[in-house]
């Protein structure tokens, strides 16, 4: 393997296991988002709370040719609160479950059911989860899904530092999922001085800190700016979960100076883990999308081209461009078609993806003669046809196939 390209993919690796052994996604913007408590609890036609009653684990009986047998264990529970009523579920109903939860008696547990046409009633599938007499309180009073998100997101900040783990969890998550410009709206007025304890706390995990340095991003002064410099600056080998957020959150603050900084110290420093550059390319397209002016679009573009010298990031780079409509750099991707450590199927791709954009822009306000990129990239795009013409027509192919018009 490349050596240069070894450290991406091992870092990429880190993050699609911990994308699979969490529940939920790793920061304020990774994908894969986690249906929180009323997110179930919209979804479902009826949810309970129930008590423990008592359970039988599974277990083997052998008949009488000595042949062994698996019984399957079951639970049984009672309906103690409704959270979402339902015809034909009551308090004091009991519900039993074909499996085995570990429990004791009195312990709560939050059920969601689910109709069964035509007419067979509630079935109680999916899992059993545990909670607490504070939990259901917390529950109880969430606003729901359809409340509006400023409305809900103040609800839930309230809970981030709850010293019950189901409840920090979930108020987490209800961010994690939210849209940033809901986020974005309430965020203005919330108390800095708890969110910088918060991210003080060498015990938050990186994912939470990842948030908390977005929020500050929007509550926050100068004074917070030199806060999550030092976060930013903090030299680590390790994959640092969420630091995408805290970059993110100190473009908020800092604007372009703080770009400067991104660029000197993780850009186009030699050396830095591939992590922390992917890091800084997020927090650019964070501010691409959420910055609203803060920084400039030119100097947005600038920061991501300094990418395209580093062979591991240049075809996430080059993509970003192609989306900013950035054409000014043809003839750098060009010269380095095939060229050393660019010798590799994916940044290949990715040029002919660019150069098949820049030759199909659109001129900005109707018909009239092309631009000269557009000229220029069908040129390159030919003389590519005659040099590598299968990666072109398998490109050209994939995107016919997989890309809508």
């Amino acid at each position: 393997m490349n050596p240069r390209l070894s450290a991406r993919f091992r870092t990429s690796l880190v993050a699609a296991v911990l994308l699979l052994t969490h529940n939920g996604p790793l920061s304020a913007f990774t994908s894969g988002p986690v249906l929180t408590l009323t997110e179930q609890l919209q979804h479902a036609d009826a949810g309970v709370v129930v008590q423990w009653v008592k359970g039988e684990q599974n277990r083997f009986v052998t008949n009488e040719k000595g042949v062994k047998t698996e019984v399957v264990g079951s639970t049984t529970f009672r309906i103690q609160q409704l959270m979402k009523p339902a015809k034909e579920v009551s308090v004091n109903q009991t519900i039993t479950k074909d499996y085995y939860v570990p429990g004791k008696a009195g312990d709560l547990f939050i059920l969601f059911g689910f109709e069964e046409p035509p007419t067979k009633g509630i079935a109680w599938w999916g899992t059993s989860t545990p909670i607490s007499k504070a939990g259901v309180t917390y529950l109880a009073e969430a606003p729901l899904p359809r409340i509006a998100a400023a409305q809900r997101l103040d609800y839930f900040f309230k809970f981030l530092d709850s010293s019950e783990p189901m409840i920090a969890a979930d108020s987490f998550w209800e961010f994690d999922n939210a849209d940033h410009n809901d986020i974005a709206q309430m965020a203005a007025q919330l108390p800095r001085e708890k969110i910088r304890q918060w991210i003080a706390d060498p015990e938050t995990w990186g994912g939470r800190l990842g948030l908390y340095c977005i929020l500050l991003g929007h509550c926050g002064t100068s004074e917070d700016a030199t806060l999550l410099e030092k976060l930013v600056l903090i030299e680590n080998d390790d994959f640092r979960i969420g630091i995408d957020g805290v970059m993110s959150g100190y473009l908020l603050i800092a604007g372009e100076k703080g770009l400067d900084v991104l660029d000197q110290h993780k850009l186009v420093k030699k050396g830095i883990p591939f992590s922390e550059m992917y890091g800084a390319q997020q927090a650019v397209r964070f501010m691409w999308r959420h910055g609203k002016g803060r920084i400039s679009e030119d100097r947005l573009r600038q920061s991501m081209r300094l990418l395209l010298d580093r062979a591991d990031m240049a075809d996430l780079a080059i993509a970003d461009l192609a989306r900013w409509k950035d054409w000014s750099i043809q003839d750098k991707v060009m010269a380095k078609y095939g060229e050393g450590d660019y010798n590799i199927p994916c940044v290949k791709r990715a040029i002919v993806r660019y150069l098949l954009a820049s030759s199909k822009a659109v001129t900005p306000g109707g018909p009239g003669p092309q631009p000269a990129y557009v000229i220029h990239g069908q040129k390159l795009l030919e003389e590519l046809r005659k040099k590598d013409p299968k990666t072109v027509s398998e490109t050209e192919r994939y995107l016919q196939l997989y890309v809508a018009p």
